[in-house]
């Protein structure tokens, strides 16, 4: 039978996963994208690839954070899962813009412990509004998250095909991700908290990119 969690003992797995996701070097479960994939980049390019991939990584930590938060508030075990199997597979995307991030000899966010703190608040107020507005919330990020990724594969430089392969897989999880939502309930928000979402996650990618 399954070993069901002190409120202690769950605050303790938090605090560790949090750790994990901001300090650690997290190893991916799946092959990475860009194996095989061979690219040449002059110095400038490399410089913009980074940053690129340093944004990416940054929504990554802020994916993980909403996953956590919003599992942590959730009104349900089915949905709690479902939070748990996406932030499984972001995992992935975290390693591998990671080891892109070194390969072009860049760094990640400074900020990201203030992105991590800001989307689990928010993750924890989406599940206290309900499971089926916290799916809601959950497929309009992904959604967002889908342009985003598309706006970066115009930016990159062409040659970049490293960087290209990883965000197109990224791209495909994560509209499987708000697929998953949709399937499992979801309720459509306002357009006012789309436009508000839209508005934060600019900020956060235009200092990610510089910071």
């Amino acid at each position: 039978m399954p070993t069901t969690l002190s409120f202690v003992d769950q605050i303790i797995c938090d605090v560790d996963q949090g750790l994990r996701t901001l300090f650690a070097r997290n190893h991916a479960t799946r092959t990475n994208p860009s194996n095989g994939v061979s690219d040449e980049l002059n110095d400038t390019d490399k410089v913009l690839s980074a940053s690129l991939m340093r944004v990416n990584h940054t929504g990554e930590v802020c994916a993980q954070a909403l996953y956590q938060g919003q599992g942590l508030s959730s009104k349900t075990e089915r949905v709690k899962d479902k939070m748990q199997q996406a932030a499984d597979e972001e995992i992935d995307h975290l390693a591998w813009c990671r080891q892109r991030i070194d390969e072009l000899g860049g760094h990640t966010s400074y900020l990201d412990p203030l992105w991590y703190s800001g989307s689990l608040g928010m993750g924890i107020l989406a599940g206290f509004a309900g499971d089926r507005w916290s799916l809601g919330f959950l497929a309009e990020t992904e959604r967002q998250v889908v342009d985003h990724l598309t706006s970066h594969l115009e930016r990159l430089p062409p040659d970049d095909t490293r960087s290209r392969a990883i965000i197109e897989k990224m791209i495909e999880d994560e509209a499987n991700h708000a697929t998953m939502a949709l399937d499992q309930g979801a309720s459509e928000l306002p357009a006012p908290v789309k436009k508000l979402m839209r508005s934060t996650a600019k900020i956060m990618t235009t200092m990610a990119e510089r910071i």
